[in-house]
């Protein structure tokens, strides 16, 4: 064999010594860093467009208050905030978008009453309200205005009562539908107030205010947003609100407890929700940006114009808030026999 063959299988040999060392290297260092726990960085969030679900129509009461969250934190995240609007089966279509969500702080949900009755209205869920979400913030507590048609002769929370016990049965009082807050306002009225008046159901609000303006209904427990300018005009008449307190919004105004119901209170609430799972820094950062958002000149006309007591709580407030709410209305929906199909 020739000198220079054997100096060319010597330098084989050292290349393919070398590269293994160099493939052991490597295999150690990705070792070292599986030990350490280090993953592979990520992106800040967000680093895209970031959507909150409203399960109901466009144009209504939720519907306004997540577009003005959605444009208050985009500002702070840095990164579009879109609505979508998933309407449909008592806010079960679009609660269920966002709880199949991927777990990343891009899908978003805008919950509201419904969330915490839902569970005792329904036999069964397609998601858990516990369990398939984690919390980010309640941003606002709302309550709704008790109203009649001026021409009534009803002119007091204590004529209400005076009424409906002289006439069981024959007062009918106006809801959104089944099960919402203006249906469970008043069947908790009846309840306190131990009178019996009679739930219509309608497909919103417009509808019900329109038969009451019409006179065929009595009473309801409406929206500040879908009466305020109403009572402002002359058109109806306001006896009461129904939060615990009086509204600094409607200061002339009773509430339900001092004008003959003692401890009414019914109260409705917006709070923001991403998929369970999602990781904790982006919770965190979620949280900071609505904490900022419900400071805003727009949040503060929403607090006149649509009775709204503004929050931006830390996580954990929003899911005890809902959990009292969700104990507090299930036995009101046990007692009542109310149940959606």
């Amino acid at each position: 064999m020739a000198s220079g063959e054997i100096v060319n299988h010597d330098r084989g040999c050292k290349k393919d010594v070398a590269v293994r060392s160099w493939r052991g290297l490597a295999v150690l260092a990705c070792a070292v860093v599986a030990g350490l726990g280090l993953t592979p960085a990520r992106a800040e969030y967000p680093d895209k467009i970031v959507k909150i679900v409203v399960p109901f129509a466009a144009g209504g009461g939720t519907d306004i208050i997540a577009r003005t969250t959605a444009q208050e934190i985009q500002t702070e995240l840095g990164k579009s905030v879109i609505i979508e609007n998933k309407p449909g089966a008592g806010t079960i279509i679009g609660t269920q978008t966002v709880a199949t969500s991927e777990p990343d702080g891009y899908s978003l949900l805008m919950a509201t009453f419904a969330h915490a009755v839902n569970p005792s209205l329904y036999n069964k869920l397609p998601f858990d309200p516990h369990k398939d979400f984690a919390a980010v913030s309640l941003i606002a507590r709302s309550f709704n205005i008790v109203v009649v048609n001026p021409a009534s002769k009803i002119n007091s929370i204590a004529d209400l009562i005076a009424e409906a016990k002289v006439n069981p049965g024959k007062l009918n009082f106006g809801t959104f539908g089944t099960g919402t807050s203006a249906h469970l306002a008043g069947e908790l009225f009846n309840a306190m107030a131990k009178v019996r008046m009679t739930a219509v159901p309608y497909k919103g609000a417009a509808p019900a205010i329109s038969d009451l303006l019409g006179g065929q209904i009595d009473v309801m427990f409406t929206t500040v947003a879908s009466a305020a300018s109403l009572v402002a005009a002359g058109q109806l008449r306001a006896l009461a609100v129904t939060s615990a307190e009086r509204s600094a919004a409607f200061p002339q105004l009773p509430t339900v407890a001092e004008a003959g119901v003692p401890g009414y209170a019914a109260e409705s609430w917006y709070g923001l929700y991403a998929p369970a799972k999602t990781p904790a820094p982006v919770i965190a950062r979620l949280n900071q940006a609505i904490a900022k958002a419900v400071q805003s000149g727009a949040f503060k006309k929403l607090e006149a114009n649509e009775g709204l007591i503004m929050v931006g709580s830390a996580p954990e407030q929003l899911d005890r808030y809902v959990a009292q709410e969700e104990e507090r209305w299930r036995k009101l929906i046990k007692d009542a026999n109310i149940e959606v199909q």
